[in-house]
């Protein structure tokens, strides 16, 4: 796969419709040609303990980052026509379906591909968590649980594996 469009979603709270930040990075032709990160305010507006420990955000970081629509404006265009790719698509998927539904957006049935099922068919042992793949196809995620970090990550697990 040479064009595609890497998402990673962090959300706030247990609601899939709670994302927090988004990363996407833009692959034409097996290049990396834009990268978007954007911090959102979650809806539900609250964030629990469980998920502030693993990205390290808080209502202070969103308190007057802009809501789901707004940033998704802006992301639209960049991922026309590109199918996305996702390391665990079930969790991203669900997410950008859940904040559509929440907001009343029209879902436009994105095509989504997952790195994690793919590496496990690569690799059949061992761990296939997003830093770990990540790894094995020489990439160093050392800002994991940043969602554009993440998104570089799945970028480069795709660019090798899918």
């Amino acid at each position: 796969m040479q064009d595609f469009a890497a998402i990673d979603f962090e959300t706030a709270n247990g609601e899939r419709s709670s994302i927090c930040s988004i990363g996407v990075v833009i692959v034409r032709e097996g290049r990396i040609v834009d990268k978007y990160y954007s911090l959102i305010k979650p809806e539900p507006a609250y964030y629990n303990y469980w998920c502030s420990r693993v990205h390290g955000l808080c209502a202070a970081d969103t308190e007057e980052a802009p809501i789901f629509p707004t940033v998704w404006k802006q992301i639209e265009p960049l991922i026309e026509g590109l199918p996305l790719v996702a390391h665990n698509k079930a969790f991203d998927e669900s997410c950008l379906k859940a904040a559509f539904r929440v907001y009343q957006m029209d879902y436009p049935d994105y095509k989504f591909h997952c790195t994690c099922v793919a590496s496990r068919k690569v690799w059949p042992e061992g761990r296939h968590n997003l830093d770990t793949i990540a790894a094995r196809c020489g990439y160093d995620l050392t800002n994991h649980h940043h969602a554009l970090a993440d998104a570089e990550a799945c970028a480069a697990i795709a660019l090798e594996i899918l």
